[in-house]
């Protein structure tokens, strides 16, 4: 017998950076060692620029949207550039757009709605730009989305995991909790 939400799975990080062991990378492979989550590097994915025709889609974006569609939980990972995301992640973030206007795709953009989603970052500031925080406060508040938090580490010197084990160990346990939670609410 299968139930509505059968093959629903708990976290997936959408990782984008120039470097996949640089220190966002770092940051969110220490996350991993402690929870299981399904790591995807858009780097390596094929995701073409939003076009208002439309004529993108035979890119991965679709089938990427699928996968991402089966987690409850969301980790966007990202170094600040410029006070924003880097170029892999915002071509993700823009191409969330087809999901809101072709018809054939409206369902998996509401299937978005009550997704937990958790932001890690990395830059050379002691904390995350207000710009880079509030852009993602109100992209999940425009989609229905539940943003949760932030995990942001200072590397100006590289990334140093002693300076930031306490911070990973309250995230995980966020993670965790969010995760119980929305196992409770599909019960």
């Amino acid at each position: 017998m299968s139930t509505a939400n059968e093959g629903v799975r708990s976290t997936v990080a959408l990782f984008a950076s120039a470097r996949r062991h640089g220190n966002t990378g770092q940051l969110m492979d220490r996350v991993a060692s402690e929870v299981r989550i399904d790591i995807v590097d858009l780097a390596g994915k094929n995701i073409s620029a939003f076009d208002y025709q439309h004529r993108n889609r035979q890119d991965q974006f679709e089938s990427l949207i699928d996968h991402v569609l089966s987690f409850e939980q969301i980790i966007f990972a990202s170094p600040v550039y410029w006070y924003s995301v880097c170029p892999p992640m915002k071509t993700f973030l823009d191409r969330i757009s087809d999901l809101l206007e072709l018809p054939d795709l409206l369902i998996k953009g509401r299937q978005l709605r009550g997704k937990d989603v958790q932001v890690l970052c990395t830059s050379v500031e002691d904390q995350a730009a207000l710009s880079f925080v509030d852009a993602w406060r109100q992209t999940c508040n425009y989609l229905g989305m539940n943003y949760c938090g932030l995990l942001h580490a200072n590397c100006r010197d590289g990334y140093l995991p002693a300076l930031y084990e306490d911070d990973v160990n309250a995230f995980v346990r966020r993670l965790r909790v969010d995760a119980r939670r929305s196992a409770e609410k599909r019960l």
